[in-house]
């Protein structure tokens, strides 16, 4: 049986579920398996398109092994999936309810002007009201 090529994922606030502190234990593992810059480039080149281990080795330049080590936690943390192709795996997002933030994320944590100046925009006028 083949898997759907789209995922419809409902995406709720755990503040309606969980307290404050429960949402941040569930979350910190999370956040810590993206805290390393390896893994957080791995995501970020899943997040543009699903990849298998050899195309991730070839945009990072790093060897298969170190690859695969990096994808242990972002797997165990279910952040990305490892889906069956041929004789590899292809590596996808979790969900792509998860992928644009991260792309988001990313274009703010490069400090494009745009990006920061969209963001200080949006702050500055929430603080007004």
């Amino acid at each position: 049986m083949g898997r759907p090529t789209e995922l419809n994922v409902a995406v709720s606030d755990p503040a309606r579920w969980l307290g404050e502190r429960q949402h941040a234990q569930v979350l910190a593992p999370k956040l810590r398996a993206l805290a390393d810059e390896t893994r957080l480039t791995l995501v970020l080149l899943i997040a543009q398109r699903p990849r298998t281990v050899k195309e991730l080795q070839e945009a990072t330049g790093l060897s298969q092994t170190l690859v695969s080590h990096h994808l242990a936690p972002l797997r165990e943390q279910q952040l990305v999936e490892a889906i069956p192709k041929g004789r590899s795996n292809q590596y996808v997002m979790c969900c792509q309810a998860l992928a644009e933030p991260l792309r988001v994320f990313a274009s703010l944590a490069a400090l494009d002007p745009q990006a920061v100046a969209a963001c200080s925009s949006t702050a500055s006028e929430g603080a007004e009201g």
